[in-house]
C-alpha cells in the first residue's frame, strides 16, 4: 500500500513536467518562428500598410512586391548564388572525401598535424584575409568574377568539410575496407563503390552545411564583386535604407533569398539528422 501511495504522485509529477516541457518547447518554437512569419506576412502588403505602428494584422493582399523584386534583376543574383553554392559544394566533396579517407581509415603520417592545420584555418577571422584576396583578384583581373569567387568559397569551406567527413568515416568499420582490398578493389573503387554509399547521410549533411554557408556568405561577396557577379545577400542589402523605407519590398527579397536554403534544409532534414548523429562525438 505504501508503494502505491508513493508511485502515484511521482507519476502525476512526471506527466506534469512533461506537459510543461512540451508547452515550453512549443512556445519557444513559435517565438523563434514568429519573425519569419511576420516577414512573410509583410511581404504581401503594400508599403503604406507595412510601415504602420502599431502594426496591422489585417491588410489588403498584394503581389506587387515580388513583381518589383524580379523586375529589378533578382534572377541574375540568384543564379550567381546558385552557381557559387552548388559548384563549390561539388568541388568540396570531390576533394574532401579522399582527404577525409586519408585522415581516418588510412591515416597518413602526421595526420593529426594535418587535421590541426585544417582546423586552424577556420579560426582565422575572414576580415584578415579580405585584403590579400582582393589584391590577388585585382592583380589577376578577376574581380567581379563568379568563378573566382567560387574558388575562394571552396578554400573557405574545404577544411570544415574534411573535418566533418573524417568524423563520419571514422565510424565505418575498417573490416569493410580490408575485405574490399582482399577482393582486389583499388583505392578509387573502395572510395566510390564501398564508402560513398555507406556515408551518404554524412555526405548529405556536409553538402547541406557547405551549401548554406556559401549561400549566406556576404563579406567576401560584397567586396570582390560588382553587378555582374554579385550574389543574393548582396542583392538583399541593396534594399536596406537608413530611413527604413521599402519595408515590404525588403521583406519580399528576404523571403526570396531565404527560400532556397529553407527548401534544401527541409528536403534533406532526415539525412542531416542521421548524418550529424553518425559523426557525433561519442
Amino acid at each position: 500500500m505504501s508503494t502505491l501511495k508513493v508511485n502515484k504522485p511521482r507519476q502525476k509529477t512526471s506527466l506534469a513536467s512533461r506537459f510543461s516541457l512540451s508547452t515550453f518547447a512549443w512556445f519557444l518554437g513559435l517565438l523563434l518562428f514568429f519573425p519569419i512569419f511576420w516577414t512573410l506576412l509583410i511581404s504581401f502588403r503594400q508599403e503604406v500598410d507595412a510601415g504602420t505602428f502599431p502594426p496591422k494584422w489585417i491588410a489588403p493582399f498584394t503581389l506587387e512586391n515580388y513583381e518589383k523584386v524580379f523586375k529589378v534583376g533578382a534572377k541574375s543574383f540568384l543564379l550567381n548564388s546558385a552557381i557559387a553554392s552548388i559548384g563549390s559544394t561539388i568541388v568540396i566533396l570531390a576533394l574532401a572525401f579522399p582527404a577525409a579517407y586519408a585522415l581516418s581509415i588510412k591515416p597518413i603520417k602526421k595526420s593529426k598535424d594535418v587535421l590541426s592545420f585544417f582546423l586552424s584555418t577556420k579560426f582565422l577571422p575572414p576580415i584578415a584575409a579580405l585584403l590579400p584576396i582582393y589584391l590577388i583578384l585585382q592583380k589577376l583581373q578577376l574581380l567581379d568574377n563568379i568563378f573566382a569567387l567560387t574558388v575562394f568559397y571552396v578554400a573557405m569551406n574545404l577544411p570544415l568539410a574534411v573535418w566533418l567527413l573524417r568524423s563520419f568515416l571514422k565510424e565505418i568499420p575498417r573490416e569493410l575496407v580490408e575485405a574490399a582490398e582482399l577482393d582486389g578493389a583499388s583505392t578509387i573503387k573502395i572510395l566510390y563503390r564501398v564508402l560513398v554509399p555507406i556515408s551518404m547521410p554524412g555526405i548529405a549533411a556536409t553538402s547541406l552545411i557547405c551549401f548554406i554557408f556559401t549561400w549566406n556568405e556576404f563579406l567576401l561577396a560584397i567586396n570582390v564583386t560588382g553587378f555582374g557577379a554579385a550574389t543574393a545577400p548582396v542583392y538583399l542589402v541593396g534594399f536596406v535604407t537608413a530611413e527604413g523605407l521599402f519595408f515590404a519590398q525588403l521583406s519580399a527579397v528576404s523571403i526570396v533569398v531565404s527560400l532556397p536554403v529553407i527548401i534544401a534544409g527541409w528536403a534533406a532534414q532526415d539525412k542531416l539528422v542521421s548524418g550529424l548523429s553518425l559523426g557525433a562525438v561519442k
